[in-house]
């Protein structure tokens, strides 16, 4: 789905909390132990988490619609 709204995105990442703000990009991010392996992995306080980052365009953000109630 793609969000152009700032105010819009805003209210998603805040009704959920696998997302979170680096800056202007939105992380998606879940403790995974596959998270050592992933291209997508990350140490996050000591556990590894899948993070997925969703880097706006000139037209907002392209984040699947499952973040989207």
């Amino acid at each position: 789905m793609q969000i152009t709204s700032l105010q819009q995105m805003e209210q998603i990442v805040k009704s959920n909390r696998a997302l979170l703000w680096d800056g202007w990009t939105v992380v998606s991010s879940y403790p995974s132990d596959n998270g050592s392996t992933s291209k997508d992995g990350a140490l996050v306080k000591g556990k590894w988490h899948i993070q997925r980052r969703f880097v706006p365009d000139e037209n907002g953000w392209n984040i699947p619609n499952k973040f989207v109630r």
